[in-house]
């Protein structure tokens, strides 16, 4: 009788009910249909340039590592306030979420101004920082060309991405998914339409390239923006938040220190992760410019297979963030134990999916036969670590829903910068080790980061009220 006792306890513990599922993909599959268009037309993108050849690829691999690192700075610079949004929404405050909105316009706004004079005065220095590895100078050369022809027009669309992060990210955080779908969708199609006009000059449009593929992005971009905004702003009985954004952008000081105190470290956090994967992209390049072009295909590919555990990482942020903002202490965690574990779940039957599929994707691109076996490899290691991987986003968001900031500082850009790069640039610099193994290693590294995050997340340092 004790037993039989346990057992529902336990599956109580870790799997919902019908409603509970049907809650977390509401939220989460819109997340995922989005990201999933968006990286699919990328891939999509990716291979168009692709099939121009290795250097026109690499050059536009090399300045999306370093736009990465940018977009990754605004999704820190929005998310700290963003704590703040979903815990408001939680208290149906509406003037406390137009404040955070205020705030996540003025931090976008520098971050972008620095990014533009950064890139304008050190671009090429920062592709050529990639170029170190084994390879003729003619292609490094031409791969440094590329990049820069790329970078230069991917800088105009900075500003409206920005506002993008913002408005959708508080749309997102007050459990609206669907218009940042819709506008994602409607942006991928004209990016992919133009890509396919400017990239190989159809419809009698010139050839443009690297430069046609950064054209389309710009694009599609500002018409991501227009949708958003204009949506936004015409349905205030939905939005209440926009009724008076503009009329002040001034924020309450006592709010923006509190946001500046939980979100600065989630700013350096993400702006030191990303910085710590483009160092470790570095760090595997010194291996040759095939790893550079192995590493685009296999990434892209990735980004595709990935949209799971990121959307139900969100989703976690989202759902935990409004319950802990009205107090559902008891609630959050229960929540939180089924999501970390159906995020676990889902990512396993995706990663055996990914597996079946791995020797197939490099074949799409025109590249050399040891760049696709290269990629191959990448993809596979992945897939076998992605469930790990789904582990550790869902224990982040968790902390993070929580305002606890400074520990996912320590668990997310301090470990990559310490373990992770650490592994990869020994490996790299001091031994003959194939760029495989090295790969290897460092995602095995992060097996240390789960056990910190099974225990932070069990003892509940998490759970605690921020806007009372």
């Amino acid at each position: 009788m004790e037993t039989t006792r346990k057992k529902p306890g336990f599956l109580y513990k870790f799997i919902g009910d019908k409603a509970f599922y049907k809650m977390v993909l509401a939220i989460a599959v819109p997340i995922m249909v989005q990201n999933g268009i968006t990286n699919f037309v990328g891939l999509l993108d990716n291979i168009m340039i692709g099939r121009i050849g290795t250097e026109p690829m690499s050059g536009v691999a090399i300045v999306n590592q370093l736009i990465f690192v940018y977009n990754l700075c605004l999704f820190g610079g929005v998310s700290g306030a963003g704590i703040f949004t979903a815990q408001y929404f939680g208290q149906k405050n509406h003037e406390g979420v137009r404040q955070t909105v205020r705030f996540k316009l003025w931090i976008v706004a520098a971050i972008t101004l620095f990014t533009t004079v950064l890139f304008l005065a050190t671009g090429p220095n920062l592709i050529q920082l990639y170029l170190q590895g084994e390879g003729t100078a003619e292609s490094i050369a031409a791969t440094l060309h590329y990049g820069q022809q790329y970078l230069l027009i991917m800088l105009l669309g900075l500003p409206p991405f920005m506002m993008v992060q913002v408005y959708s990210s508080t749309l997102r955080e007050c459990g609206q998914t669907v218009l940042p779908m819709k506008a994602g969708v409607v942006a991928v199609i004209i990016n992919l339409i133009l890509n396919y006009i400017l990239i190989y000059g159809k419809f009698g449009a010139p050839a443009l390239g690297v430069q046609g593929a950064a054209l389309a992005t710009v694009i599609s971009r500002y018409a991501e923006a227009a949708i958003v905004l204009i949506h936004t702003h015409k349905h205030k009985e939905q939005n209440p938040f926009v009724e008076g954004l503009y009329k002040s952008l001034k924020v309450p000081g006592h709010l923006a220190g509190k946001i500046l105190v939980k979100g600065t470290p989630l700013l350096l956090n993400e702006t030191l992760w990303a910085a710590g994967v483009a160092m470790l992209t570095q760090c595997y390049s010194v291996r040759g410019l095939n790893v550079i072009a192995a590493q685009n295909i296999s990434n892209t590919i990735n980004n595709v297979f990935n949209i799971v555990f990121i959307a139900l990482g969100d989703s976690v942020a989202i759902v935990v963030g409004q319950l802990l903002g009205a107090g559902k202490m008891k609630e959050a965690r229960d929540t939180d134990n089924k999501m970390i574990a159906f995020s676990v779940f889902c990512c396993t039957c995706v990663a055996l999916v990914m597996l079946l599929l791995a020797q197939f994707f490099p074949l799409m691109y025109n590249t050399t036969e040891d760049v696709r076996r290269l990629a191959t490899y990448f993809i596979m290691i992945a897939a076998i670590f992605m469930p790990q991987n789904a582990f550790l986003h869902a224990s982040y968001f968790t902390l993070r829903s929580g305002g606890k900031t400074i520990i996912t500082f320590l668990f997310d850009s301090v470990f990559i910068w310490c373990v992770s790069v650490t592994i990869a640039f020994a490996l790299s610099r001091f031994t003959s080790l194939p760029v495989v193994a090295v790969f290897t290693l460092v995602q095995a590294g992060d097996f240390i980061k789960c056990i910190i995050g099974f225990v932070l997340v069990k003892k509940g340092v998490w759970l605690q009220n921020i806007v009372e």
